[in-house]
């Protein structure tokens, strides 16, 4: 691969492991929010690889950051091969029985599906100029099984698992666009989000009786940037807790 790609959410977790496990011989832009430091280390990871790296700063939560990426990554190349919206979040676990907030469930929508729906529409004259073009957006096991105490995150994941059929048909047959459903991954996510208690839950609930790693679902990125007869698939890696 010779390929430009932007991934969101690129400083940790899934997202700083599919910069590592692409970058060789491929430019990465490197998104992130508030972690600076760890970004530049994953820059640092690219450029030792052989690949080369620019970070580029913004809460995609908000279009107007939305917008100034776009013109920042747009001021830095005339294509992009790939984008990988992976930036997202639960923000916070909210039981319905709690009551609703409005503010949260539109934080939790902006962040994890207004963002890449906003991307994939905003970047596509620099897709049509890519070569082989296609989007890849990240999405969750709970889009399958549901997500107690998370369902609103459940819910925009879900509601990016079809934005990616809808997109891959509607940008056929110039721009691919698939999707990524990991389950429970070893990543900063659950160490914020999920007690040792529920995890292990987790596991005794997956066939192969263990979490998965970043690594896993970077090359299952891969092979969906390589694999050129796919569009409008969600591939699910999850260990089996999840089965079609």
């Amino acid at each position: 691969m010779s390929k430009t790609i932007l991934i969101t959410g690129a400083s940790t977790g899934l997202g700083a492991a599919a910069a590592r496990d692409l970058a060789t011989g491929n430019t990465i832009l490197i998104h992130y929010n508030r972690s600076r430091e760890a970004a530049e280390g994953v820059k640092a990871d690219v450029e030792s690889a052989g690949g080369n790296a620019l970070l580029f700063q913004a809460d995609v939560g908000s279009e107007s950051q939305c917008a100034r990426l776009v013109s920042e990554v747009m001021a830095q190349t005339d294509k992009l091969d790939v984008l990988v919206n992976n930036a997202g979040g639960m923000i916070e676990r909210c039981p319905l029985n709690e009551g609703p907030n409005w503010g949260l469930i539109d934080e939790i929508f902006r962040v994890n599906t207004y963002s890449a729906i906003y991307l994939t529409s905003a970047l596509l004259p620099l897709l049509e100029a890519g070569s082989d073009p296609s989007v890849i957006n990240i999405t969750s096991i709970a889009v399958r099984t549901g997500a107690p105490t998370a369902s609103i995150y459940a819910a925009c994941k879900a509601a990016l698992d079809s934005f990616t059929r809808g997109a891959a048909r509607e940008l056929a047959p110039r721009v691919r666009v698939n999707a990524v459903a990991p389950g429970v991954i070893e990543t900063p996510f659950h160490e914020k989000y999920s007690t040792p208690e529920r995890v292990q839950t987790f596991i005794d609930a997956t066939p192969l009786k263990r979490t998965g790693t970043a690594d896993q679902i970077a090359h299952a990125v891969r092979f969906l940037i390589e694999n050129s007869f796919i569009t409008g698939e969600t591939v699910d890696v999850n260990g089996g807790m999840y089965m079609r």
